[in-house]
């Protein structure tokens, strides 16, 4: 079970707050594909209406699919998104309730038959929810459990409500030490069991219905297992031994030991009599409840077992695990048999009449045959063993290069997923991302457009790495992890605004090409693109023909007088999404983000509604995309100084510092020296006082004025390797790679005179430099940091 970071910490009120993040998750492939690992599965038998069965499936990926399955084939109709985590387990209640959980510590409810809106979230857990179970017959009990140590007993009849918004995010969910909701719910007490089993009553602060605590866990749990008409509930955990409780009132009835590892799965027959672990310590154990004691052991697996399923009559069960193995074990007569062996670890299993549907760590679901019905078909083909009673025995015989042969050598049919990233690095752009996925294949990613701008196939990561180096220096405005599977790309405030470009290196049309560019901003544009159009047609504001938000201002219900705020003279009014940030439609990313009520959700940005505000976004995304305005960012400046070189009779124009946009290019400083020396007068005749030329638009500013001071810190004799600059460089970009000091960059310049014919390769050298002699004569404008020699041209 992974594990990430908490959103928030409570535990310091003196430190200053975190303030809500944004992420958007990028997709290359179409929505009926998972791209990671199956953690649950759950079968939906055919109902008189459309005698169609559902195969359900929960992914690492943080989404669940509905399989609409035929006799070789399935069809994905349906993905119920809205976790913001890996999805654990789930089940099926009452008939047409599914039941998830996740990493995200919520449990959510959806009708098994609908388009997959989430209709109810469920906050209790204080950790991540690892497993479900529901009891068949009581159809509205569900169980869960999490690392927490806790274990909840849920009425799903009582916790499920109409929603009054379309969705599930924008009510206060039921949750400890949430006030209020906005789809009042019938008040239920919280029956707490305490440590001495007795039950104890109390009243939540939430406006909504809380389930019942088994409390007595100490550790992890990982497996539940309820029996058919939900009197009896089994846990298991890192505690080595399993728990029985009794659901109706949460009290606990006995405690079995035996494993001596974790317990990951549990089955109860439909009486309650049997019950079936599975363990870390590689064993399946069969316990009879009612002598509280364990009647069989069965020494199958070399590793961990992580999952079983039972034949209807309880006679004959199906294990997985870390072995790769699926086993079809006799529970009366010991013998077993291996069905097949995977590629990949197996989390879970669902018997589907005479198949089974197995999940492992890869993102494809396989069905392999099973015989359900009637097992004993499988032991006549023969290969079957004796199952021991001690762990060791199997491995012995594994060891011994006696290990059995799998009956089937490939599954019924594959539904097949999308291979997992596992390995990305952004590069220097600050735009693109590589990644390199499961199936070993190489992608180029934009993630302000949100696609795989190439694939490169099977190369070596690291040699496309270096390939797609870029001596460019722009701040890291963004993280990026794959804990989903794909790429998962997070803003944060006030960093994610910190970088710049020129519109004319974004190729953005209709623009100046000296204008600046927020990337962050401009992100956040697009993403919410959809949801700025729905919002002003709820209010009957005018919308662009083609779909761009509308330049007037918008205003937030959330005051917007903030000392942290400061607007972007370059960005008011300006508020179409330009080309290069327009996000796909056809793989539409999906936002994972928090606002002030109702916790964590995620939906696809094509999917928002409009209604969405400051209690489903965080405060400063709207002031960015409804108000033009940005917090206050740090070190957009570079500072530098800019001298004669030693011994150049040129004049000296300043003896001050410098200060200009960390992205200007180098071409800009040329552009100030020779506007300031004019080049055609004689150098005695240059004015050594002014200000800064019209030309440069007023990007270079005096901060401080010295005395030929900027020198210090620096070795008077150091020698360095001259290096050659190209004016399309930016101050961010030379100071990272070139300069390479704490101190204030320092650029010398010196004035040669002579003739085009003069110059060897001139013609090449200037060719290189990007530059074009107009006449007999040109002027080569050295520039050196530190004797560090920059040779740069203009025309004369």
């Amino acid at each position: 079970m992974h594990r990430v970071g908490s959103a928030a910490n409570n535990g310091n009120s003196n430190r200053p707050r975190k303030e809500k993040r944004l992420t958007y998750v990028l997709s290359d492939a179409n929505d009926t594909k998972h791209c990671a690992g199956l953690n649950c599965l759950a079968v939906l038998q055919s109902s008189a209406s459309d005698g169609c069965n559902y195969l359900f499936t929960g992914s690492r990926d943080g989404t669940l699919k509905r399989w609409a399955l035929g006799e070789d084939a399935a069809t994905c109709s349906a993905t119920f998104e809205s976790h913001v985590d890996w999805v654990n387990d789930t089940v099926i209640a009452g008939g047409n309730t599914l039941v998830s959980c996740s990493s995200d510590t919520t449990l959510k409810t959806w009708n098994c038959l609908s388009d997959g809106t989430c209709t109810r979230t469920l906050r209790q857990h204080s950790d991540y929810v690892t497993c479900l179970d529901a009891a068949e017959k009581n159809t509205n009990w569900v169980a869960s459990g999490g690392l927490g140590g806790e274990v909840f007993i849920w009425d799903i009849e009582a916790a499920v409500t109409p929603l009054s918004k379309s969705s599930d995010v924008m009510e206060d969910d039921c949750s400890l030490g949430i006030n209020g909701s906005a789809n009042p719910l019938t008040i239920s007490s919280l029956r707490t069991v305490s440590l001495n089993n007795s039950i104890n009553a109390s009243t939540t602060q939430c406006h909504g219905y809380v389930p019942i605590t088994a409390k007595g866990h100490k550790e992890s749990v990982y497996a539940l297992a309820m029996n058919d008409s939900g009197t009896l509930l089994v846990s298991g955990g890192t505690e080595k031994v399993l728990r029985v409780w009794d659901p109706r009132t949460g009290s606990k009835t006995m405690k079995l030991r035996g494993h001596i590892d974790n317990t990951r799965a549990l089955l109860l027959d439909s009486t309650g009599r049997y019950c079936l672990s599975g363990s870390s310590d590689s064993m399946i154990r069969l316990w009879d409840l009612g002598q509280q004691r364990c009647v069989h052991s069965y020494a199958v697996h070399t590793d961990s077992v992580w999952a079983l399923a039972s034949t209807p009559t309880f006679g004959h069960v199906y294990s997985g695990g870390r072995d790769l193995s699926l086993y079809l074990t006799d529970l009366t007569t010991r013998e077993s048999i291996l069905l097949c062996k995977k590629e990949h670890p197996i989390l879970q299993l669902a018997l589907d009449d005479d198949s089974i549907w197995v999940a492992t760590t890869d993102s494809s679901v396989h069905r392999w045959p099973a015989e359900g019905q009637n097992p004993q078909k499988v032991f006549q083909r023969g290969g079957s063993f004796l199952a021991g009673n001690l762990s060791f025995s199997r491995a012995r015989v594994s060891l011994e290069g006696t290990a059995p042969a799998p009956v089937y050598k490939e599954p019924i049919f594959i539904i097949p997923g999308t291979p997992a990233i596992v390995q990305h690095e952004i590069l220097n752009n600050r735009r693109d991302v590589l990644t390199k996925d499961t199936a070993g294949s190489v992608k180029l990613w934009d993630i302000i457009k949100g696609i795989v701008i190439e694939d490169y196939g099977q190369v070596s990561f690291d040699e496309k790495k270096e390939q797609l180096f870029e001596m460019v220096s722009i701040p890291s405005w963004f993280t990026v992890d794959a804990r989903l599977g794909s790429l998962s790309v997070h803003l944060d405030t006030p960093q994610c605004f910190s970088a710049e470009m020129y519109s004319a290196d974004l190729n953005i049309t209709g623009k100046s090409e000296d204008d600046k560019v927020n990337l962050g901003r401009e992100t956040l544009k697009g993403l919410l693109a959809h949801w700025m159009t729905k919002r002003r047609k709820r209010l009957g504001l005018q919308t662009p023909a083609n779909g761009n938000v509308s330049s007037r201002k918008d205003t937030t219900p959330r005051s917007l007088a903030h000392s942290r705020i400061e607007v972007d003279g370059n960005a008011l009014n300006d508020s179409t999404v330009y080309p290069p940030f327009e996000l796909s439609t056809v793989s539409p990313p999906s936002i994972i983000t928090e606002g002030s009520q109702g916790g964590p959700w995620r939906k696809k940005i094509t999917e928002l509604d409009g209604i969405e505000d400051e209690k489903d976004f965080p405060w400063w995304v709207l002031d960015c995309v409804l108000n033009n305005q940005l917090p206050s960012r740090e070190n957009t400046k570079c500072s530098f100084y800019l001298h004669p070189c030693e011994g150049s009779a040129v004049q000296i124009l300043t003896q001050g510092k410098l200060s200009a946009p960390r992205i200007l290019r180098i071409q800009k400083v040329i552009n100030y020296v020779k506007e300031k020396m004019v080049l055609d007068k004689p150098i005695d005749n240059l004015n050594t006082v002014g200000t800064f030329a019209p030309g440069i638009g007023g990007q270079l500013q005096h901060s401080a004025v010295g005395d030929g001071s900027f020198r210090s810190g620096l070795k008077p004799r150091q020698k360095l390797r001259p290096s050659v600059l190209s004016p399309d460089m930016s101050l961010a970009t030379v100071r990272a790679y070139i300069w390479k000091k704490p101190e204030d960059l320092v650029l010398n310049y010196r004035v040669i005179q002579g003739r085009c014919s003069r110059h060897s390769s001139g013609e090449r050298e200037k060719e290189a430099l990007g530059l074009k002699c107009k006449r007999q004569k040109c002027s080569l404008l050295q520039f050196s940091e530190a004797r560090n020699e920059i040779i740069m041209a203009t025309p004369g």
